[in-house]
Formats: C-alpha cells, structure tokens, sequence
C-alpha cells in the first residue's frame, strides 16, 4: 500500500509520497530512462514507473486499490499508466487522457495528475471508463481507498499530522515509522519481505523552478537534478 499526500495551496502544490514495495523487487531511482522530457523511476521487473514529473512540471503517480497487489494475468502493468500521463502539458489533460483508457486492462488503480495549478485523481475500478475529479485545495491523503478516507488506518493516523504541519516538517513526518504496521506510514520491511523502499518530497511553485528530494529506504534526501 503506497502513500501519497499533497497540500494544494496559492503558492503551488506539495507532494509527500513513499513507494511500499516487495523488497527484492529490482528498481531504479528517478532519472530520465525512457525520454529527455520525463524523469522517473524505474521498476525493473514491469518496466514502467510509481511517480514521476516531465519538463512542463506535470507529476504522476500510480496507487495499487486494496485487493490488487501485484500483476494479474491479462492485465497490462500499471506502471506504464504514469508515462502515459506524463505525455500531456498539463495535470488537467494528463487525467482526461487516461480517463479515455479501458480501466479493464488493468487491475484497479488510483493514478494522481499534479501540477502548479492543482491535482486530479483517476480511479480505475476493474472495468468501464475511469473515473477522474480534481482534488480540492488543502491537504489529501490517498492509499489503497479514496482520498481523505478515515476509516483507513493509515490515513486516519497520518492526514491531521499532515495538515497541521506546514512543509518543511513533512520530510519528518514522511519517514514515521513507529507503531503497528496497518497504520505506520513508513513501513519497516516484514518478515514477507514488504515494506517502504523509496520516499520523495517534491515542490511544484507556482513562481520558481519545481524540485524533488527523493531518499531510498535507510537514506538521506538528495535533490535530484530536474531539467535546465
């Protein structure tokens, strides 16, 4: 269950995300593996991607929805959702292109569009066109379920530290984890073999240049170098 938090403001929009992964899945950290215009990271054993941002300041990002963990036969990865949403200009057009996708294709996701101007939520549920709506400003937490959903664990732990904390206490709150496993937001890795293996912070000013500060599990953040 990956985690995805963003606090939509005047100012921009600000997004704290861990990736929860199998531990000996192979992936690569963010850089420019399929094209000069897209930064992202790379699973290695699917080949797609879990976040990542393009030149126009556009970030997606691809949640698994509860009960589809993992591949499926017949269904298409996931992790090539977020490239096709980085093709777009804009976080508005990045969700329309994607809610024009067969969602049966795929096992149920939450894919996330983002941008200066705001964010968007496109819900595959298992069949039919997926769903899209633009995220309201302030704070929204999304895991497995529906943004913001209290009866989550995680959510319910995590969402009101996060909106009482302005941005530069997020890194800390980010790297939480402390207590049981169903609602830690950093998960240690289990004795399955799961747990948090990459966080990132990024900031998409609404003046200035957009940044992404990403650590792998037990690592410091360092600021990636985005595009010139």
């Amino acid at each position: 269950m990956c985690s995805i938090i963003l606090n939509i403001t005047p100012q921009g929009v600000f997004i704290a995300a861990n990736r929860d992964e199998m531990i000996n899945r192979p992936w690569l950290p963010p850089a420019r593996h399929w094209a000069d215009d897209v930064i992202a990271g790379k699973d290695e054993t699917a080949g797609g991607t879990w976040l990542g941002i393009n030149r126009h300041g556009v970030v997606a990002a691809i949640l698994n929805r509860h009960g589809s963990l993992g591949p499926a036969p017949g269904k298409r990865s996931r992790g090539d959702l977020p490239l096709l949403a980085l093709a777009a200009p804009s976080a508005a057009e990045a969700a329309s292109n994607i809610a024009k996708l067969n969602a049966g294709a795929y096992r149920s996701f939450n894919l996330v569009t983002a941008d200066r101007d705001g964010a968007y939520i496109v819900r595959g549920l298992g069949d039919g066109a997926p769903d899209v709506a633009q995220l309201p400003p302030g704070v929204t937490m999304l895991t497995a379920g529906e943004p913001n959903d209290m009866a989550e664990p995680r959510i319910a732990r995590h969402l009101p530290k996060f909106q009482n904390s302005d941005w530069p206490a997020w890194e800390t709150l980010l790297t939480d984890s402390a207590g049981p496993r169903i609602s830690a937001l950093n998960i240690p890795p289990g004795p399955e073999g799961f747990g948090t293996v990459c966080s990132s912070l990024l900031e998409l000013p609404r003046k200035g240049d957009c940044s992404w500060h990403f650590a792998a599990a037990g690592e410091s953040f360092v600021k990636l170098n985005l595009f010139s």
